[in-house]
């Protein structure tokens, strides 16, 4: 069975989705249809911007949407058998297996990397990538820190990213070195994605997704909250309401996905990041990644 998977923030880079824009008609004209409900020209930045220009969040979280969801509407062969995604690349997979419209699913990411900056304004915040320590060890540690900080992405075993105020993060990477992990890394982002800081974001983006139309997917789409997979339309709108403040369970979807007789993965958008994790969370599956046709 075959996998098909999205990427999420951070794999952005300039050129990326050009090939498509200049090759397939189909792909332009869903490029120009983005740039008119944005606002504004997102194709110069994303062909011909800059790392900066592309960092910005209401930028890079649309870019790597498009990217992805046009992609997957040009391939002839799309027929995904199961589908997931990495935090944003979530609502890249249901898009792609038609639980909403293209036009939805770009209001909606628009609005979520907004209501995202604004909650990141309100509080200093941060994110630390912790290696070579098991799920339980990290979460005891955060558990016992003062303040706000708690496990946000279980990228693949013995990786793992941390979330929350900048005291904690910083006190819990020094609590997790202790413990034997073989790297705590602050990372370069702009707030506390994926933890309870989040909570203004999922307040204000509550009411967006309540209102969008979503219709049953051509297969189901595991979410991140629980890495369970979804046809459910109400439940669906609950997971990604609830998606903000909770851990991206990337580890465990990749696992269940495999449980449910994937053999196969393909990682639809910029970067290869998720081709790689699917790798070291299980050897055995074929994985690639695809950024054009």
């Amino acid at each position: 069975m075959k996998a098909y998977v999205f990427p999420g923030q951070g794999a952005q880079f300039v050129g990326m989705g050009k090939d498509l824009y200049d090759n397939v008609l189909q792909a332009k004209e869903m490029f120009e249809k983005a740039n008119e409900i944005l606002g504004f020209r997102i194709t110069d930045l994303m062909f011909a911007g800059t790392d900066e220009d592309l960092r910005q969040t209401k930028v890079t979280q649309p870019a790597i949407f498009l990217h992805s969801v046009i992609l997957a509407k040009s391939l002839s062969d799309f027929k995904p058998d199961m589908a997931a995604g990495h935090s944003l690349g979530e609502f890249s997979a249901l898009v792609s297996a038609g639980a909403m419209s293209f036009e939805d699913g770009l209001r909606l990411v628009s609005a979520r990397a907004m209501a995202m900056q604004k909650a990141c304004e309100l509080e200093p915040s941060t994110m630390a990538a912790i290696l070579g320590l098991d799920d339980h060890t990290v979460e005891s540690i955060c558990e016992q820190v003062e303040g706000i900080v708690v496990p946000a992405n279980y990228n693949s075993p013995g990786q793992l990213v941390i979330s929350g105020e900048v005291e904690a993060v910083k006190t819990a990477c020094e609590l997790l070195k202790a413990a034997g992990a073989k790297r705590a890394l602050m990372l370069a982002v702009g707030g506390a994605f994926h933890s309870p800081l989040m909570e203004p974001a999922r307040v204000e983006l509550e009411a967006a997704i309540k209102a969008t139309n979503i219709v049953t997917p051509i297969c189901p789409v595991y979410q991140n909250v629980d890495a369970k997979p979804y046809t459910d339309l109400e439940a669906i709108k609950e997971n990604l309401i609830a998606q903000l403040t909770s851990p991206v369970r990337w580890t465990q979807t990749v696992q269940n996905m495999i449980a449910d007789g994937a053999t196969e993965f393909v990682e639809l958008g910029p970067g290869s990041v998720l081709q790689g994790l699917v790798k070291k969370i299980n050897r055995e599956v074929s994985a690639e990644s695809k950024q054009s046709l």
